[in-house]
Protein backbone atom coordinates (compact mmCIF):
# COMPACT_ATOMS: atom_id res chain seq x y z
CA UNK A 1 0.00 0.00 0.00
CA UNK A 2 1.23 3.50 -0.83
CA UNK A 3 2.96 5.51 1.88
CA UNK A 4 1.56 9.04 1.55
CA UNK A 5 2.76 12.06 3.47
CA UNK A 6 0.08 14.48 4.69
CA UNK A 7 -2.79 12.23 3.56
CA UNK A 8 -4.03 14.19 0.51
CA UNK A 9 -6.94 11.73 0.18
CA UNK A 10 -8.47 12.47 3.59
CA UNK A 11 -11.68 13.80 2.03
CA UNK A 12 -12.31 10.97 -0.41
CA UNK A 13 -15.63 9.20 0.19
CA UNK A 14 -16.50 5.94 -1.56
CA UNK A 15 -20.19 5.12 -1.92
CA UNK A 16 -20.43 1.35 -2.37
CA UNK A 17 -22.82 -1.55 -2.29
CA UNK A 18 -22.52 -4.88 -4.08
CA UNK A 19 -26.01 -4.49 -5.57
CA UNK A 20 -27.40 -2.03 -8.10
CA UNK A 21 -30.45 0.14 -7.51
CA UNK A 22 -29.69 1.03 -3.89
CA UNK A 23 -29.10 4.75 -4.46
CA UNK A 24 -25.32 4.99 -4.88
CA UNK A 25 -25.39 7.27 -7.92
CA UNK A 26 -28.31 9.36 -6.62
CA UNK A 27 -26.51 9.97 -3.32
CA UNK A 28 -23.19 10.82 -5.00
CA UNK A 29 -24.77 13.17 -7.55
CA UNK A 30 -27.00 14.98 -5.06
CA UNK A 31 -24.43 15.36 -2.28
CA UNK A 32 -21.82 16.44 -4.81
CA UNK A 33 -24.10 19.09 -6.29
CA UNK A 34 -25.27 20.31 -2.87
CA UNK A 35 -21.70 20.59 -1.57
CA UNK A 36 -20.64 22.45 -4.73
CA UNK A 37 -23.59 24.82 -4.41
CA UNK A 38 -22.46 25.51 -0.82
CA UNK A 39 -19.06 26.62 -2.13
CA UNK A 40 -16.97 23.47 -1.67
CA UNK A 41 -14.73 22.31 -4.51
CA UNK A 42 -16.01 18.87 -5.47
CA UNK A 43 -14.75 16.10 -7.74
CA UNK A 44 -17.09 13.23 -8.63
CA UNK A 45 -15.36 10.08 -9.92
CA UNK A 46 -17.66 7.71 -11.81
CA UNK A 47 -16.24 4.19 -11.59
CA UNK A 48 -19.44 2.54 -12.80
CA UNK A 49 -19.53 1.15 -16.37
CA UNK A 50 -23.15 2.28 -16.58
CA UNK A 51 -21.98 5.90 -16.35
CA UNK A 52 -25.27 7.16 -14.91
CA UNK A 53 -23.63 10.20 -13.32
CA UNK A 54 -23.61 11.65 -16.84
CA UNK A 55 -27.42 11.48 -16.93
CA UNK A 56 -27.82 12.95 -13.46
CA UNK A 57 -25.59 15.91 -14.31
CA UNK A 58 -26.88 16.30 -17.85
CA UNK A 59 -23.67 15.81 -19.85
CA UNK A 60 -24.48 12.39 -21.35
CA UNK A 61 -23.81 12.30 -25.08
CA UNK A 62 -21.88 15.58 -25.05
CA UNK A 63 -18.17 16.19 -25.65
CA UNK A 64 -17.70 15.94 -21.88
CA UNK A 65 -18.84 12.32 -21.89
CA UNK A 66 -15.83 10.19 -22.76
CA UNK A 67 -17.45 7.00 -21.34
CA UNK A 68 -14.54 6.48 -18.96
CA UNK A 69 -11.69 6.77 -21.46
CA UNK A 70 -9.62 9.32 -19.50
CA UNK A 71 -10.00 7.39 -16.25
CA UNK A 72 -9.10 4.12 -17.95
CA UNK A 73 -6.00 5.57 -19.60
CA UNK A 74 -4.82 7.25 -16.39
CA UNK A 75 -5.02 4.06 -14.35
CA UNK A 76 -3.77 1.75 -17.11
CA UNK A 77 -0.76 3.92 -18.03
CA UNK A 78 -0.18 5.62 -14.66
CA UNK A 79 -0.29 8.99 -16.43
CA UNK A 80 -1.86 12.20 -15.04
CA UNK A 81 -5.58 12.64 -15.49
CA UNK A 82 -7.51 15.83 -16.24
CA UNK A 83 -11.07 15.95 -14.88
CA UNK A 84 -13.87 17.50 -16.88
CA UNK A 85 -14.31 20.93 -15.37
CA UNK A 86 -17.31 23.20 -15.00
CA UNK A 87 -20.05 20.55 -14.89
CA UNK A 88 -21.47 22.86 -12.21
CA UNK A 89 -19.85 25.77 -10.43
CA UNK A 90 -17.22 24.17 -8.14
CA UNK A 91 -18.02 20.70 -9.52
CA UNK A 92 -15.74 18.62 -11.76
CA UNK A 93 -16.16 15.03 -12.93
CA UNK A 94 -14.09 12.07 -14.04
CA UNK A 95 -16.70 10.39 -16.26
CA UNK A 96 -17.40 6.67 -16.22
CA UNK A 97 -18.84 4.34 -18.81
CA UNK A 98 -18.02 1.15 -20.64
CA UNK A 99 -14.28 1.94 -20.73
CA UNK A 100 -14.07 1.56 -16.94
CA UNK A 101 -15.25 -2.04 -17.26
CA UNK A 102 -11.96 -2.89 -19.00
CA UNK A 103 -10.09 -1.74 -15.90
CA UNK A 104 -10.92 -5.04 -14.21
CA UNK A 105 -8.65 -6.83 -16.70
CA UNK A 106 -5.95 -4.17 -16.31
CA UNK A 107 -6.01 -4.47 -12.53
CA UNK A 108 -6.09 -8.26 -12.63
CA UNK A 109 -2.97 -8.37 -14.80
CA UNK A 110 -1.21 -5.88 -12.55
CA UNK A 111 -2.04 -7.75 -9.34
CA UNK A 112 -0.34 -10.84 -10.76
CA UNK A 113 2.92 -8.87 -10.58
CA UNK A 114 2.15 -6.50 -7.68
CA UNK A 115 -0.18 -7.88 -4.99
CA UNK A 116 -1.25 -4.42 -3.75
CA UNK A 117 -1.70 -2.97 -7.24
CA UNK A 118 -5.50 -2.75 -7.10
CA UNK A 119 -5.48 -0.97 -3.72
CA UNK A 120 -2.98 1.57 -5.02
CA UNK A 121 -4.30 2.10 -8.57
CA UNK A 122 -6.95 4.78 -8.04
CA UNK A 123 -5.04 6.42 -5.20
CA UNK A 124 -2.07 6.95 -7.53
CA UNK A 125 -4.38 8.65 -10.03
CA UNK A 126 -6.08 10.93 -7.50
CA UNK A 127 -3.14 12.03 -5.33
CA UNK A 128 -1.75 14.58 -7.86
CA UNK A 129 -5.10 16.37 -8.15
CA UNK A 130 -6.58 15.83 -4.67
CA UNK A 131 -5.37 19.18 -3.31
CA UNK A 132 -7.61 20.96 -5.83
CA UNK A 133 -10.74 19.68 -4.06
CA UNK A 134 -12.43 19.84 -0.68
CA UNK A 135 -14.42 16.68 -1.33
CA UNK A 136 -13.95 13.75 -3.73
CA UNK A 137 -16.87 11.34 -4.15
CA UNK A 138 -16.47 7.90 -5.72
CA UNK A 139 -19.53 6.37 -7.37
CA UNK A 140 -18.63 2.69 -7.30
CA UNK A 141 -19.92 -0.16 -9.45
CA UNK A 142 -22.08 -2.88 -7.89
CA UNK A 143 -19.80 -5.52 -9.42
CA UNK A 144 -16.12 -5.48 -10.26
CA UNK A 145 -14.26 -6.71 -7.19
CA UNK A 146 -10.97 -5.09 -8.21
CA UNK A 147 -12.57 -1.74 -9.02
CA UNK A 148 -14.21 -1.77 -5.59
CA UNK A 149 -10.84 -2.66 -4.07
CA UNK A 150 -9.28 0.31 -5.91
CA UNK A 151 -11.99 2.58 -4.52
CA UNK A 152 -11.41 1.29 -0.97
CA UNK A 153 -7.68 1.87 -1.40
CA UNK A 154 -8.22 5.48 -2.45
CA UNK A 155 -11.00 6.37 -0.01
CA UNK A 156 -10.64 7.64 3.54
CA UNK A 157 -14.33 7.09 4.22
CA UNK A 158 -16.92 4.53 3.18
CA UNK A 159 -20.66 5.13 2.92
CA UNK A 160 -22.89 2.13 2.21
CA UNK A 161 -26.44 2.77 0.96
CA UNK A 162 -28.85 -0.13 1.11
CA UNK A 163 -32.50 -0.93 0.63
CA UNK A 164 -34.44 -3.00 3.13
CA UNK A 165 -34.67 -6.19 1.03
CA UNK A 166 -32.66 -9.30 1.75
CA UNK A 167 -30.58 -9.21 -1.46
CA UNK A 168 -29.40 -5.65 -0.69
CA UNK A 169 -28.41 -6.71 2.80
CA UNK A 170 -26.51 -9.73 1.43
CA UNK A 171 -24.64 -7.40 -0.92
CA UNK A 172 -23.78 -5.23 2.08
CA UNK A 173 -22.02 -8.25 3.60
CA UNK A 174 -19.94 -8.63 0.44
CA UNK A 175 -18.80 -5.02 0.72
CA UNK A 176 -18.05 -5.53 4.41
CA UNK A 177 -15.77 -8.45 3.56
CA UNK A 178 -13.93 -6.37 0.95
CA UNK A 179 -13.62 -3.55 3.47
CA UNK A 180 -12.00 -5.88 6.00
CA UNK A 181 -9.64 -7.23 3.33
CA UNK A 182 -8.68 -3.70 2.23
CA UNK A 183 -7.97 -2.68 5.82
CA UNK A 184 -5.82 -5.77 6.28
CA UNK A 185 -3.90 -4.75 3.15
CA UNK A 186 -3.10 -1.33 4.62
CA UNK A 187 -6.00 0.82 3.40
CA UNK A 188 -6.90 3.72 5.71
CA UNK A 189 -10.60 3.65 4.84
CA UNK A 190 -13.09 3.92 7.72
CA UNK A 191 -16.86 3.58 7.81
CA UNK A 192 -18.97 6.74 7.79
CA UNK A 193 -22.04 4.55 8.08
CA UNK A 194 -24.90 2.74 6.42
CA UNK A 195 -27.85 4.69 5.02
CA UNK A 196 -31.28 3.28 4.17
CA UNK A 197 -32.49 4.29 0.72
CA UNK A 198 -35.84 4.16 -1.04
CA UNK A 199 -38.28 3.68 1.85
CA UNK A 200 -41.35 5.93 1.76
CA UNK A 201 -42.00 8.27 4.67
CA UNK A 202 -45.31 6.50 5.43
CA UNK A 203 -43.73 3.03 5.71
CA UNK A 204 -42.75 3.41 9.36
CA UNK A 205 -43.02 -0.28 10.26
CA UNK A 206 -40.91 -1.27 7.22
CA UNK A 207 -38.31 1.34 8.13
CA UNK A 208 -38.13 0.18 11.75
CA UNK A 209 -37.91 -3.48 10.69
CA UNK A 210 -35.16 -2.66 8.18
CA UNK A 211 -33.15 -0.78 10.81
CA UNK A 212 -33.54 -3.65 13.27
CA UNK A 213 -32.42 -6.17 10.64
CA UNK A 214 -29.39 -4.07 9.72
CA UNK A 215 -28.44 -3.59 13.36
CA UNK A 216 -28.57 -7.35 13.80
CA UNK A 217 -26.53 -7.90 10.62
CA UNK A 218 -23.89 -5.34 11.51
CA UNK A 219 -23.69 -6.16 15.23
CA UNK A 220 -22.59 -2.62 16.04
CA UNK A 221 -19.66 -2.67 13.62
CA UNK A 222 -21.00 0.24 11.52
CA UNK A 223 -23.32 3.09 12.45
CA UNK A 224 -26.70 3.19 10.75
CA UNK A 225 -27.42 6.81 9.90
CA UNK A 226 -30.67 8.17 11.23
CA UNK A 227 -31.55 9.69 7.86
CA UNK A 228 -33.61 7.50 5.53
CA UNK A 229 -33.39 8.72 1.93
CA UNK A 230 -36.87 8.67 0.45
CA UNK A 231 -37.30 8.10 -3.26
CA UNK A 232 -39.96 9.28 -5.71
CA UNK A 233 -39.84 7.35 -8.99
CA UNK A 234 -41.51 10.04 -11.12
CA UNK A 235 -39.32 12.84 -9.78
CA UNK A 236 -36.16 10.74 -10.13
CA UNK A 237 -37.02 9.89 -13.73
CA UNK A 238 -37.78 13.52 -14.57
CA UNK A 239 -34.55 14.69 -12.96
CA UNK A 240 -32.44 12.22 -14.92
CA UNK A 241 -34.17 13.09 -18.21
CA UNK A 242 -33.52 16.78 -17.60
CA UNK A 243 -30.02 16.35 -16.16
CA UNK A 244 -31.00 17.93 -12.85
CA UNK A 245 -30.41 16.69 -9.31
CA UNK A 246 -33.16 16.93 -6.69
CA UNK A 247 -32.69 20.48 -5.43
CA UNK A 248 -32.18 21.78 -8.99
CA UNK A 249 -35.34 20.05 -10.19
CA UNK A 250 -37.25 21.48 -7.25
CA UNK A 251 -36.01 25.00 -8.05
CA UNK A 252 -36.80 24.60 -11.76
CA UNK A 253 -40.33 23.39 -11.10
CA UNK A 254 -40.94 26.14 -8.56
CA UNK A 255 -39.84 28.66 -11.17
CA UNK A 256 -42.17 27.13 -13.75
CA UNK A 257 -44.93 26.98 -11.15
CA UNK A 258 -44.36 30.64 -10.29
CA UNK A 259 -44.53 31.66 -13.96
CA UNK A 260 -47.74 29.64 -14.31
CA UNK A 261 -49.20 31.44 -11.28
CA UNK A 262 -48.21 34.86 -12.66
CA UNK A 263 -49.80 34.02 -16.01
CA UNK A 264 -52.99 32.72 -14.34
CA UNK A 265 -53.23 35.78 -12.10
CA UNK A 266 -52.82 38.09 -15.07
CA UNK A 267 -55.60 36.28 -16.93
CA UNK A 268 -57.85 36.34 -13.86
CA UNK A 269 -57.26 40.03 -13.28
CA UNK A 270 -58.25 40.78 -16.86
CA UNK A 271 -61.41 38.69 -16.51
CA UNK A 272 -62.23 39.81 -12.96
CA UNK A 273 -61.85 36.31 -11.42
CA UNK A 274 -60.39 35.77 -7.95
CA UNK A 275 -56.75 34.68 -7.74
CA UNK A 276 -56.88 33.35 -4.16
CA UNK A 277 -55.54 29.84 -3.60
CA UNK A 278 -53.35 29.83 -6.70
CA UNK A 279 -49.86 28.57 -5.83
CA UNK A 280 -46.85 27.13 -7.61
CA UNK A 281 -45.93 23.50 -7.07
CA UNK A 282 -42.71 21.58 -7.13
CA UNK A 283 -42.36 18.08 -8.47
CA UNK A 284 -43.84 15.45 -6.13
CA UNK A 285 -41.17 13.97 -3.89
CA UNK A 286 -38.41 16.37 -4.90
CA UNK A 287 -38.16 18.57 -1.77
CA UNK A 288 -38.18 15.56 0.55
CA UNK A 289 -35.52 13.80 -1.52
CA UNK A 290 -33.21 16.83 -1.51
CA UNK A 291 -33.70 17.43 2.21
CA UNK A 292 -33.14 13.76 3.07
CA UNK A 293 -29.88 13.63 1.13
CA UNK A 294 -28.78 16.97 2.59
CA UNK A 295 -29.48 15.70 6.10
CA UNK A 296 -26.95 12.89 5.62
CA UNK A 297 -24.28 15.58 5.71
CA UNK A 298 -24.42 16.79 9.34
CA UNK A 299 -24.79 13.24 10.65
CA UNK A 300 -21.66 12.01 8.87
CA UNK A 301 -19.73 14.70 7.01
CA UNK A 302 -18.65 16.48 10.22
CA UNK A 303 -15.97 13.78 10.50
CA UNK A 304 -14.34 15.07 7.29
CA UNK A 305 -13.24 18.36 8.95
CA UNK A 306 -13.84 20.66 5.97
CA UNK A 307 -11.53 23.61 5.84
Amino acid sequence: MLEVQGHPLDRVVAVINGKGGVGKTSIVANIGALAAAAGYRVLVVDLDPQGNIADDFGYAGTDNDDRGTALHMAIATRQPVEPVTGIRDNLDVLPGGEQTEDLEAVLYARTRREPDAALDALAETLIPIAADYDLILLDCPPGGALLQEAALGAARWLLIPTRSDLSSRKALHTVAQRYVTARAGGARVELLGVVLFGITSSARSIREHARASLEEDLAGVAPILTTVVRYAEAAADEGRRRGLVAHELDAANRLIGGLRVDFTKAQDQRSGRSTSGVTGDSAPGVPCTACCILSICPSAWSRLHFR
